[in-house]
């Protein structure tokens, strides 16, 4: 990385690839088989409404800085630290203007200028990595980010944001995304997917149905998310069966627009089903107002199996992210809202929790799962000798908190022994801050062609093999876990 003054800033063309001179030769050739391949970003959150609205951004801070919970969460933890970092004033989310507190910083500038004094923390995380990619990469910064850089910065990213080849479709294009899907509620009205698909790009861009609100059932506002879902159905799910018939309502409904599978992102792996008198009390006390925890947990285990039967049915692949203690601070969530860094990884157990599904469909040829976790722990212990015997089961990439180089590789350690290459879902970026796409590909590149290189350099593969698989692992295997189901956009 170059960053002298007059000369520019580039990155370094080796960048995270090993750092032993013969198996890095090797890891080049690999990842110039990869590196310009197109962005299947099957897992990912950016607002569908950005696409279709297509409109010019409005300014470098709500672009880079206040959507990206690494990056917030990074700072906020530095707000009482000695040093040039203490500069940023971060302390809380809301002052970069992440919520709706009194402290919410509404100056773009200012922000902008919290996150250039905060750089110094950023040093070896993947954001760092990512952003770096998006500043010289995406928008030719001759800088790095600092308190003395911070305003020239800022005024050459905007003056770039100005410019039509700067507009979230012409980004798209340049960064070479064949697909790209959303997450979005159950009760959504995809009214952005339709105006996506009215010009053209219904099979570029399609949603991800999350109905996890919903399944709940002891979490404030679920009384209104059931009155959501009964609206955008048209079926009156305020009893049980009305509720399962309003969820495959919905469900065709993702599907027409194109939807390849459905997101769930619970607490526990827990898939054990009731029996139907005791999920239709629950589904009652749910109503009333009076669901125990232990209720809640037992509902959430039940209906991640009716999840999964529907998959079966209507060829939804299933996507499963569990282990995350969200909001862990619950005065900070209330008065800022959800999803905004305060969210932890817990230990999480898989072997016995996905039992009853796998049982009923792990050998069911229209089912899929893909499951992902931040308890590395478990790659080699539980997952990768699930997915190593059912046909239905998939790895998901390193994801959130362990979507680093280190982590990365030591995923592909854990993991290939067991379940090889071809029982994992290639790489998914599981990002809102769209221009970090292409970020975090290359980075799962360079750590693939990396890992590759190493089996070349001790002849447990031949070079050809290693491309091969580097190809498949980019492009192939992302294509395939995630088929279009029947009645899907064509």
């Amino acid at each position: 990385m170059n960053a002298t003054a007059g000369q520019g800033w580039s990155l370094h063309p080796d960048r995270a690839l090993p750092a032993d001179g013969g198996i890095r030769e090797v890891a080049r050739t690999i990842f110039d088989a990869t590196r310009t391949l197109p962005i299947v970003s099957m897992h990912g959150h950016v607002d569908a409404g950005l696409l279709a609205d297509d409109a010019p951004y409005a300014d470098p801070a709500s672009l880079l800085v206040t959507p990206d919970h690494y990056l917030v969460r990074m700072l906020v933890s530095q707000a009482n630290a000695p040093g040039p970092v203490r500069d940023a004033g971060v302390r809380s989310a809301a002052d970069l203007g992440a919520g709706d507190g009194g402290s919410t910083e509404r100056d773009p500038r200012t922000i902008w200028r919290r996150f250039c004094a905060g750089w110094p923390a950023l040093r070896a995380t993947p954001t760092r990595y990512w952003l770096e990619h998006v500043l010289v990469e995406v928008f030719e910064a001759p800088v790095r980010p600092s308190p003395d850089t911070a305003d020239a910065l800022y005024d050459h990213i905007a003056d770039r944001l100005a410019q039509p080849d700067y507009r979230p479709r012409a980004l798209f294009e340049r960064f070479g995304i064949e697909l790209l899907a959303t997450t979005d509620a159950a009760a959504s009205s995809l009214a952005d997917h339709r105006r996506l698909a009215a010009d053209g790009w219904g099979t570029r861009v399609v949603p991800t149905f999350r109905p996890d609100p919903l399944f709940e059932i002891a979490r404030p506002g679920w009384a209104g998310e059931l009155a959501a879902l009964s609206d955008a159905a048209g079926v009156d799910a305020h009893d049980y069966d009305g509720f399962l018939d309003a969820l495959r309502a919905r469900r065709r409904s993702f599907i027409a627009a194109g939807a390849r599978a459905t997101d769930h992102g619970h607490l526990l792996a827990d898939t054990t089903p009731l029996a139907a008198e005791d999920v239709r009390r629950l589904f009652d006390a749910a109503r009333r107002g009076s669901a125990r925890p232990e209720d809640a947990r037992a509902f959430t285990a039940h209906m991640l199996f009716q999840m999964a039967e529907m998959s079966s049915e209507d060829g939804l692949v299933m996507q499963l992210h569990p282990g995350v203690l969200r909001d862990y601070d619950g005065a900070r969530a209330e008065r800022l809202g959800h999803d905004l860094g305060y969210d932890i990884p817990v230990a999480t157990e898989f072997t016995r929790s996905l039992r009853p599904l796998l049982e009923a469909f792990g050998h069911h040829p229209r089912f899929r799962l893909i499951v992902f976790t931040v308890d590395e722990d478990v790659y080699s212990r539980e997952l990768a000798p699930l997915a190593g015997v059912y046909p239905a089961l998939r790895l998901g990439a390193p994801w959130w908190f362990l979507d680093t180089p280190d982590a990365m590789r030591r995923f592909r350690e854990a993991v290939v022994d067991t379940a090889g290459f071809y029982n994992t879902s290639g790489f998914v970026d599981d990002t809102r801050a769209f221009c970090s796409i292409p970020a975090r590909h290359d980075l799962s590149r360079r750590i693939d062609a990396g890992f590759l290189g190493r089996l070349v350099a001790e002849h447990r593969l031949d070079l050809d093999e290693a491309v091969a698989t580097a190809v498949d692992l980019a492009q192939t295997l992302p294509r395939q876990s995630y088929p279009a189901p029947d009645g899907a956009a064509a």
